[in-house]
């Protein structure tokens, strides 16, 4: 059967009149997509938001309302389409066979946009990671709020540098996502595990620095901490896919 994407313009017009119940103390995602393309964001979290998945086709818009204590996160997916009855994703894909993606997370490499509401003093703390790869170009700018809420962002196209070594490739064989190095070769140096557990024992590798020479706000490994955590109390965030 051939593929087809009209099935999903439906599911993101009842999305859309779904929109998330909105309080005082619920923070809101405002997602915006920027690319060219259609773009599918999903999420998942504890506890698990009332929509796990939607489209968003190119300068489309929705708001996301989470409640207090949320810690989840955030990622797109590309190329999707339905055939034989069953969604499907060339990049970020979940797995479910549909739209929604019902607490299953993306498959790396996948660009995550991370969450964590009301933490340590009252912060929320957000990121945004490749340390599983990079599938999306993304970034996040708070809305008010006080504290360090800086903007973290990847908005290179990482699948346009790419190495070879690294590389997802979709049916046409053009990259549609970037491995990291501990995705692609799962060893303990490039996993930070075992023996290389600690921040000393285990520094950038010549494929992290390329994810941060692209991406300077955005993690690129493990231990990528120090430019790469933002917190910020209080806030709203606007999530922007091609920022």
């Amino acid at each position: 059967m051939a593929a087809t994407t009209a099935p999903m313009v439906v599911v993101a017009s009842i999305f859309s009149a779904l929109l998330f119940l909105q309080g005082a103390e619920t923070t809101t995602f405002y997602v915006k997509n920027n690319c060219p393309y259609p773009v599918w964001p999903a999420t998942l979290g504890s506890p698990p938001l009332p929509g796990t998945g939607f489209l968003l086709n190119p300068g489309g818009s929705a708001s996301v309302a989470a409640p207090p204590k949320w810690s989840g996160r955030l990622w797109g997916r590309a190329q999707c389409s339905i055939s034989g009855g069953s969604f499907s994703c060339a990049s970020g894909d979940c797995g479910t066979g549909q739209v929604e993606c019902h607490g299953a997370g993306g498959v790396p490499p996948a660009t995550l946009v991370e969450f964590t509401l009301g933490g340590y003093g009252g912060n929320d703390f957000y990121d945004v990671s490749n340390v599983d790869g990079f599938n999306l170009p993304v970034g996040v700018r708070a809305k008010g709020g006080s504290g360090r809420c800086g903007n973290p962002s990847c908005p290179a196209d990482i699948n346009a540098r790419c190495p070879e070594q690294l590389q997802v490739k979709g049916v046409d064989g053009r990259v549609v996502a970037c491995k990291s190095a501990c995705l692609a070769f799962n060893t303990d140096a490039y996993c930070c595990r075992g023996s290389y557990g600690t921040p000393d024992a285990c520094p950038p590798s010549e494929y992290s620095k390329m994810f941060k020479s692209a991406c300077p706000k955005a993690y690129s490994y493990a231990y990528d901490d120090a430019s790469s955590t933002f917190t910020c109390a209080g806030a709203d965030y606007h999530i922007t896919f091609c920022p």
